[in-house]
């Protein structure tokens, strides 16, 4: 007897796969490709981040060889051009950590706000139309918001209207303009998080007798947490590595920065100004570029460490 099944009145031969079972082995086959693609993306990521590290070691290594490790991290001289060449960070630190808090305290408390008024108060319609505007600021180039903060708001809003004893080159100015560049990255993530949080938490808050802002700043806020620290990580990141602000309105000069009216030159400003420079190839002059860049790329790691042990902490899940 032949073996022939019939399925709805329609006779299939044994071992053929039907129409189901072909899309079940084409759907599979899609996302195994699919896998694959997203896997070498992962790996493609951490690739070039050890290549990175690896660009970076070998001439900061040669550098350390011939510095101190003690000497570079403490010392309060950076001078790598001159005769008496002189070897430490510490000039370059204090003025990167002080634009970075500028830029922060600037960026946190006007972004917070207004992802709080686009998640919480503001209408639908009003929202999809400030909430691209306000992304729009994150496009505007790097240099641009550095010669404003130059020709506009260090003599103008600095020194006219603030009558600040401030020059044309300070730290306030740049930490300040770059927390205005920062403002979209953290209103836009946070905004982001909080409009994540169930509409079911609001309601309970209101039915507990909470307004508006209590349900805001006591409910969404906590509950959105690990998205707003993920968001100004980000931001502090941007603060810690951004280059053309900081070049062009904080100032060449390298010294100790113990007040934000002072200019001083950051960790990126030396790299920009010393990558231009005539340094030759395999000196000591030029192996400091990727001494600079290594301690840079590791006071960014330890910012991320700590954010990803507070957004774990944190973190809620609905």
């Amino acid at each position: 007897m032949s073996s022939v099944s019939t399925t709805a009145g329609r006779a299939t031969m044994p071992g053929r796969p039907t129409g189901a079972g072909i899309l079940r082995s084409g759907s599979r086959r899609g996302e195994t490709m699919v896998r694959a693609v997203l896997r070498a993306a992962a790996f493609l990521s951490v690739a070039i981040t050890v290549g990175i590290v690896i660009a970076l070691l070998e001439p900061a290594l040669a550098f350390f060889a011939q510095v101190p490790l003690g000497e570079f991290l403490t010392g309060t001289r950076w001078t790598p051009r001159f005769a008496d060449a002189s070897y430490g960070v510490l000039p370059l630190v204090t003025a990167t950590a002080w634009t970075t808090l500028i830029a922060i305290s600037v960026a946190v408390p006007f972004g917070l706000g207004a992802a709080i008024y686009l998640s919480e108060y503001a209408p639908e319609r009003v929202r999809r139309t400030l909430k691209p505007i306000l992304e729009l600021l994150a496009g505007i180039p790097t240099v641009v918001f550095g010669f404003f903060a130059l020709t506009w708001f260090a003599p103008v809003v600095l020194q006219g209207f603030l009558k600040l004893d401030v020059g044309p080159f300070s730290i306030l100015s740049a930490g300040a303009v770059m927390g205005v560049m920062i403002i979209p990255t953290v209103a836009s993530l946070s905004e982001d998080a909080m409009s994540a949080v169930p509409q079911s938490l609001r309601q309970g808050s209101a039915a507990l007798g909470a307004n508006r802002m209590q349900t805001s700043l006591r409910v969404v806020v906590p509950a959105a947490f690990s998205g707003i620290v993920a968001a100004i990580v980000l931001g502090i990141s941007r603060a810690i590595g951004e280059t053309m602000i900081v070049t062009i309105a904080g100032g060449q000069m390298v010294q100790m920065v113990s007040s934000p009216l002072q200019q001083g030159a950051t960790m990126t400003t030396f790299i920009a100004n010393a990558a231009l420079g005539d340094s030759r190839v395999g000196s000591l002059e030029y192996d400091t570029l990727f001494a600079v860049g290594l301690l840079l790329f590791v006071l960014t790691l330890i910012v991320n460490l700590v954010a990803i042990q507070l957004v774990r902490r944190f973190r809620q899940e609905y």
